[in-house]
């Protein structure tokens, strides 16, 4: 990571249940993970001091259970939960259920993106001050 970039793969068929996206890509700023429940798999009942998380669902159907309450999220829907409240992660289907859980504890900066006209431009500007670039021209199958 070098040039302040690096890269990694979702691996979902490694058999453990956390995939620590995080550290595999040297993130510092905010957590991410995979979390991957077999059928009948939960987590532990858990809250943060600080950190909030947030929660998308890639495959399965997740039981979210807040505070003792249940919520299901299908493939697509995203939940946060705030820092205190206790919350425990869900497998009740028969199929393999993956999460990726974002979480992070400090407030947003606000949007500090800078975006430039051209890959030959050096001046930044607001991205609200640059347009979209035109789309490419697609090439047949």
């Amino acid at each position: 990571m070098d040039d302040g970039v690096s890269f990694t793969r979702l691996d979902p068929d490694t058999g453990e249940r956390f995939q620590r996206l995080r550290a595999e890509l040297g993130v510092t700023s905010f957590g991410l993970n995979l979390i991957t429940l077999q059928p009948g798999e939960r987590s532990r009942v858990h809250a943060h001091e600080r950190q909030e998380e947030v929660y998308l669902v890639l495959e399965g159907e997740l039981s979210l259970t807040i505070e003792g309450e249940d919520h299901t999220l299908a493939v697509g829907d995203l939940a946060r939960v705030a820092p205190a409240v206790r919350r425990q992660l869900v497998n009740r289907r028969p199929s393999r259920l993956q999460v990726l859980a974002l979480g992070g504890a400090n407030e947003h900066d606000g949007r500090d993106a800078r975006a430039y006209v051209s890959w030959e431009s050096r001046e930044p500007r607001s991205p609200a001050d640059v347009p979209f670039p035109d789309p490419l021209p697609i090439a047949s199958a």
